[in-house]
């Protein structure tokens, strides 16, 4: 045997015999690591528990009067060196002569036109200069103008709103100008399928000699018959101080807010005649037809719509019916939207809207969906509905529209602009100051028992019409096959066309 191999089992029988080193002792031999330190304590102490935002107030504003009768609600807030106020009227376009409809918006948007020694031009320019913000607006049952600045310039923007309110010019060229740009507007409309539900939708459900039946803008007809002394004859009936309401939210304190009044519209005097009363008109109770077709040939999909009467702003149930409207259609996780976008892939939108109005205003559920699913949307959407009104929210439902109102109402409250505006059509609407306050209250602590009184009384569709704006001739035989019996057919400025049509 050759020596390396002798010694190669040599080694073998040594490592054979050695006593076993056991997995113990080779821990053993192994260093333990040092602890590690304790946390330092949290410098912010003990993570908090979450908690329900508890319910906001809205604020109530300081209500006076200045000497020269101009009703001022002031809501101070010095967190900000920023001041926002709007100048309010009850009148909107539910005052329109009959055949003038569009006037009260015509007037608004005038005002800003030129305005005491200022044309249009250079009014734009001086509110520019100050960093400011001038708009007028109408809706239905106001007229608005509104102003928001540093505070720094707020003494010679305020100048500028009390020229826009109380000196406007009413300039022939810039009524030209402004006018044709209003003829345009409406044309475009008319092209708009959302746009003419709206109206028709309206005109429908209150008839079209109702204060609230026409659009806030009019139409092409009633536009081409307005001329600038019908504006002059209508600012001077409805922009007077004794029916102004002036809301302040911002950096300024009731004795700023009358210096700058006294100041600057205190030449600002109401006609010897007795105002206009603001008109609250009633809902019209029909009969209504129970579907209307507005025949649209080249559109690319339908807008539907479901629509009945509502309730007024003043009702104390309304801010109740707000937010059972939540559930159904007013959120993009609501019931109209899932079920229509989600589960049965008809649009890419629907949802339902609940009308705030001095008088009786409405409730609309409405989708815009793909041509060929017309009739089965409308199916779907006069189901969900019915279900809704039958049962009421569920338990999750009415938790979700309690949160979602109380955060709907920071956000209206939060940016000085935004309370403004809401106050002074508060205000124009008749509602009184302490309004947002006892509705936010009414609207957090209704009960799921209540949320479903009020689906039932004012969703049923049994009491709704149902209106379609579409390619007719590819959507009235299916529509037919629902069988509501007579398609109404009407134009797209809501007037009745054909008549009933025996299907």
């Amino acid at each position: 045997m050759s020596l390396p191999r002798v010694l190669a089992l040599g080694f073998l029988a040594m490592a054979a015999c050695a006593e076993p080193q056991t997995p113990a002792k080779v821990a053993e031999s192994v260093p333990r690591p040092a602890p590690l330190p304790a946390p330092p304590p949290d410098p912010l102490g003990p993570k908090p528990e979450a908690h329900l935002p508890a319910p906001y107030a809205p604020p109530v504003p300081d209500v006076f009067v200045t000497k020269g009768g101009l009703t001022v609600w002031l809501v101070e807030r010095h967190a900000l060196p920023y001041v926002a106020m709007t100048v309010s009227i009850p009148t909107g376009s539910s005052s329109d002569p009959k055949g003038k409809a569009g006037l009260a918006f015509e007037t608004a948007d005038m005002l800003d036109e030129g305005a005491g020694g200022r044309g249009s031009i250079e009014l734009s320019r001086a509110v520019d200069a100050l960093g400011a913000s001038l708009v007028t607006a109408a809706t239905v049952d106001a007229s608005t103008a509104s102003l928001s600045v540093l505070k720094k310039n707020l003494v010679p923007a305020f100048t500028l709103l009390s020229d826009v309110v109380a000196r406007p010019r009413f300039d022939p060229a810039e009524w030209k100008r402004a006018h044709e740009l209003e003829l345009n507007d409406l044309v475009e409309r008319a092209a708009d399928p959302e746009e003419v539900e709206r109206l028709v939708t309206r005109a429908v459900l209150f008839g079209l000699d109702h204060p609230y039946a026409h659009p806030v803008d009019g139409t092409t007809t009633s536009a081409k018959s307005i001329v600038l002394e019908d504006v002059r004859k209508f600012y001077l009936s409805a922009w007077r101080p004794d029916r102004a309401i002036l809301v302040v939210v911002g950096d300024a304190t009731k004795a700023e807010v009358t210096a700058l009044v006294d100041q600057n519209l205190g030449a600002w005097k109401s006609p010897t005649a007795a105002p206009p009363a603001p008109v609250a008109p009633e809902a019209f109770r029909g009969p209504w037809p129970r579907l209307v077709l507005v025949d649209r040939p080249e559109a690319p999909q339908s807008v539907i719509s479901l629509a009945r009467p509502g309730l007024a702003a003043s009702d104390p149930r309304e801010p109740v019916l707000a937010r059972a409207n939540l559930a159904l259609g007013g959120l993009f996780t609501s019931r109209l939207n899932q079920d229509l976008r989600e589960q049965r892939g008809y649009t890419y939108g629907a949802g339902s809207r609940v009308a705030h109005t001095r008088g009786v205003g409405s409730f609309v559920s409405y989708a815009s969906v793909f041509t060929e699913k017309t009739a089965d949307a409308v199916q779907a959407l006069v189901a969900d509905v019915a279900e809704y009104a039958k049962t009421g929210p569920t338990n999750e439902e009415t938790d979700k529209t309690r949160l979602q109102t109380r955060g709907d109402l920071v956000e209206k409250f939060e940016a000085y602009d935004r309370a403004a505006e809401h106050l002074a059509i508060e205000a124009a609407l008749g509602l009184p100051a302490d309004h947002e306050r006892t509705a936010a209250l009414a609207a957090d602590e209704a009960t799921k028992e209540a949320l479903s009184k009020l689906a039932s009384d004012c969703m049923d569709p049994s009491r709704a019409v149902v209106i379609v704006v579409g390619p007719a001739a590819k959507i009235e035989g299916p529509l037919r096959a629902l069988g509501y019996g007579e398609i109404e057919i009407r134009d797209t400025d809501g007037s009745v066309v054909k008549g009933k049509r025996a299907l």
